[in-house]
This record gives structure tokens, C-alpha cells and sequence, in this order.
């Protein structure tokens, strides 16, 4: 499953330099597909997007930083462990139980993302 940033972040941004898909904003920053990856062209997502790669979306909050869930593999074929969690001082980056995805299913997406 992706990781989400709760309601108890405290904006450090720590999280966002760990992440290796670059799939952490800060609150009110627009994302893309392509920022991170190799992506180009239209991209079609799990969760239903369908944008250009370098076309810039909607924040997915204002307030806080936050994970574009299309973009977030847990850190597997990375690290050991989601990196945000690892870092983040208030413990915020948990498993987001409405993304549930298998471990074959986030290499899969690692592989897309980076187009191995």
C-alpha cells in the first residue's frame, strides 16, 4: 500500500529529500508524474489519473506535505523500509489502508516509474 501524511505533520519536510520517486510535496505544491521518474507521455494511473507526464496536478493538500499516492512504491526496490517513515520525528507516514498494494505490485510500479 502507499504511505499518507497525517493531520499531525509538522511541515519539517524532512520526508521529502528521503523519498526516491520523488512522490513527497510540500502542502500547495503542484506534482507530476514526470518530476523523479522517467516517465513521458500520457500516463494512465492504478488510482485513474490520466495526465501527460510533465503536466502539473492538483496538490493533494494545501496545508501539509503530501504523498501522490500513483507515485509511492513503500521504498521497495530501494530500501528496507519507507524512508518517510523512517525519518519523520512525529511519526505521521503511515500505510494508507485505502491504497492497498501487494509487493509485487509496488516493484511493478518502481519498474514503470523508472521504466526498467
Amino acid at each position: 500500500m502507499a504511505i499518507i501524511i497525517t493531520d499531525e505533520c509538522i511541515n519539517c519536510g524532512a520526508c521529502e529529500a528521503e523519498c526516491p520517486n520523488t512522490a513527497i510535496y510540500e502542502g500547495g505544491v503542484e506534482w507530476t508524474f514526470a518530476e523523479g521518474t522517467e516517465l513521458t507521455g500520457q500516463v494512465n494511473s492504478k488510482t485513474g489519473i490520466s495526465a501527460d507526464a510533465d503536466e502539473e496536478l492538483e496538490p493533494i493538500s494545501y496545508d501539509l506535505y503530501y504523498i501522490a499516492t500513483d507515485k509511492c512504491t513503500e521504498c521497495k526496490g530501494f530500501h528496507e523500509e519507507p524512508q518517510c517513515a523512517a525519518v519523520c520525528p512525529v511519526e505521521c507516514c503511515i500505510p494508507d489502508e485505502d491504497h492497498v498494494e501487494t509487493e509485487e505490485e509496488l516493484l511493478a510500479k518502481k519498474a514503470m516509474l523508472h521504466c526498467e
